[in-house]
């Protein structure tokens, strides 16, 4: 079932004409990425009583910048007036998320705070997440079109514990940075896997007491 995402936007752009810009703004595989992320934030969304329409434009537009090169990235953070933390100056992967925020807003017409808030966090989360933040971090990395095999496995492990696939996925970001030779690790990025680890604790203790009762 095709989605109205009109109403999701200022400019009252239809998920054709929506694709139709991302067709402009990236490559072939970032796109079939984009698709497949929206495509799990939808199922995720209808798993957790989430509004579907808004997982799926958030996942469509979440990678908008995505394909800038490094030096138009810092154009766009200049011109948005966008402020880096210390480790994302150091760091220009992590550019690419609040530059697409930015982006949503002013190329899609995304206004929803909700939408733009999961956009600038899909990197790296945060220390306080809303369902719609978990949908798109997990699905941006989990898509079916991702190539390793935790994908699939943190995939099927999100419809049934978001959480635990939030803190799964939250746990191999961090280990893929912590590889990676003088790159420092974002706070949030930190901050998000023992966010995850308390709610996943916390999960547990709920259902325990259940199972007590």
């Amino acid at each position: 079932m095709e989605r109205d995402l009109r109403k999701l936007n200022a400019k009252g752009l239809s998920r054709k004409e929506i694709l139709r810009k991302l067709k402009e703004l990236l490559d072939k595989e970032r796109l079939n990425h984009s698709l497949g992320v929206a495509e799990l934030a939808v199922k995720l969304a209808e798993r957790y009583g989430y509004d579907p329409a808004k997982a799926e434009l958030a996942g469509l537009v979440h990678d908008c910048a995505k394909c800038m090169s490094p030096a138009m990235l810092m154009k766009k953070i200049r011109d948005y007036g966008i402020e880096l933390d210390e480790v994302e100056r150091e760091y220009p992967p992590l550019w690419h998320a609040p530059v697409s925020a930015h982006l949503a807003r002013r190329e899609f017409g995304v206004e929803d705070e909700e939408i733009l808030r999961a956009i600038r966090l899909h990197t790296t989360g945060d220390a306080e997440m809303t369902l719609l933040d978990k949908i798109i971090y997990v699905a941006d990395y989990a898509d079916p079109t991702r190539d390793y095999p935790e994908s699939e496995e943190i995939r099927e492990m999100a419809l049934k514990d978001l959480d635990l696939a939030w803190l799964h996925t939250a746990k191999r970001k961090l280990i893929y940075v912590i590889k990676k030779e003088k790159v420092l690790i974002h706070p949030r990025t930190v901050a998000t896997h023992n966010s995850a680890v308390k709610a996943v604790m916390g999960n547990q203790t709920m259902k325990g007491g259940k199972r007590s009762g």
